[in-house]
């Protein structure tokens, strides 16, 4: 059995208490005191599922995990969004439109982004790499990146990029991840399965969306 499922928590309900004799009874007094302990002993494993060693186990926090399988030819200079075709995790976290990284739930959330470039040009060329949310650009996003000239004629130059950003969204709100190039040389590669060793496919781009917190007051 899964862990989460072993530690499902389960909100005590208020208990409905006898009503009070017009003189005192010492047996209703028992009965009234035993049903108190027994919410409160409800109450406190809850607390504890939620704060004690296990914690936050039990909890089912909204998350997406997002990769692309194709490679990306671009034109030089121009804004283009960054896809992805195929959800790997997800709750309550989704791609719409394959680009737009969609919450259902308000809050604190965590982008983190990795990104397979490829430079087949004989010059070292740039890339920018920022964020929009909403379709609006983000200040201070953009990370600005710098790719050596290729190897050989059939060795190009590779490299895997990426960071992370906390950002405040609102329910339905959707963030994308957008590029530029100084030179159409410059891709967005995927790579299929390697040999000599044996090694699995490479994706073009992953992401990662996590819920951290509930938005400040």
């Amino acid at each position: 059995m899964a862990l989460v499922d072993t530690l499902r928590i389960r909100p005590p309900k208020a208990p409905n208490l006898p009503i009070a004799p017009a003189m005192y009874f010492q047996q209703h007094e028992d009965k009234y005191s035993n049903i108190l302990r027994l919410y409160f002993n409800a109450i406190d494993n809850m607390a504890e599922a939620l704060l004690g060693a296990v914690g936050g186990a039990a909890i089912r926090s909204p998350y997406g995990a997002f990769q692309d399988t194709v490679s990306h030819t671009v034109v030089a200079n121009t804004a283009n969004v960054m896809t992805f075709n195929t959800t790997d995790l997800a709750s309550n976290v989704s791609v719409v439109g394959g680009s737009k990284l969609t919450v259902v739930y308000a809050g604190i959330y965590n982008l983190q982004f990795s990104t397979q470039f490829q430079n087949v040009d004989t010059a070292p060329q740039d890339v920018s790499v920022w964020l929009r949310i909403n379709g609006v650009d983000v200040p201070g996003s953009t990370g600005l990146l710098g790719f050596p000239a290729r190897k050989s004629a059939g060795d190009p130059y590779h490299d895997i990029k990426g960071w992370n950003f906390f950002l405040a969204l609102n329910a339905g709100d959707y963030v994308e991840l957008w590029w530029s190039t100084t030179n159409a040389n410059v891709t967005i590669q995927a790579y299929p399965l390697g040999t000599g060793p044996t090694r699995p496919s490479t994706a073009s781009n992953v992401v990662t969306l996590t819920f951290v917190s509930a938005l400040p007051a």
